[in-house]
């Protein structure tokens, strides 16, 4: 019986660790903001589910509000970049002739997409980005500052779908 070779393990740069706990925090976080919404949640509550002392949430996050933008922004960044690319690619085909459902299918099917087949994760973005959305005292800033661009080009094409509509 041939002994089994054994390669040695690479060890994780300061860098890769450290990208790999905040993408943890982010993930936990994400689950329970989703969850529970950002005032139903502490840094401790967050703390404890991702298994580290509640203090080295400060290391990477000056704050709840902190995190809880960094959780938003992250998925936020993924979906608005598929959105646009949809967008466009309709607009091509479309040519001088879309439609309001041509763009509304370019505009909502790829996040449903993700939320449908991205696993858990797009899940509870899905929930988050439904809070937020449904928040009128911060979510409507905070959705402005994220899907303003992408909002402004559906605009744009359902101005051309329908000319003369206000």
């Amino acid at each position: 019986m041939a002994a089994e070779s054994k390669t040695p393990r690479k060890r994780q740069t300061k860098a890769e660790k450290r990208a790999e706990t905040t993408e943890q925090i982010l993930d936990v976080a994400e689950f329970l903001f989703s969850r529970n919404g950002l005032h139903g949640v502490t840094l401790k509550d967050v703390a404890r589910d991702v298994g580290v002392h509640h203090t080295l949430l400060n290391y990477y996050f000056k704050d709840k509000q902190t995190l809880f933008d960094a959780v938003f922004a992250r998925r936020a960044a993924v979906t608005c970049e598929r959105r646009m690319k949809a967008l466009e690619a309709y607009e091509t085909e479309a040519a001088d002739n879309p439609t309001v459902e041509g763009a509304l299918h370019a505009f909502l099917d790829t996040d449903l997409d993700l939320y449908i087949e991205g696993g858990p994760g797009w899940r509870n973005y899905g929930a988050l980005s439904a809070q937020v959305a449904n928040t009128p005292e911060w979510g409507a800033e905070l959705m402005d500052q994220h899907f303003d661009p992408v909002v402004l080009r559906l605009i744009g094409l359902l101005k051309k779908a329908l000319p003369h509509a206000s």
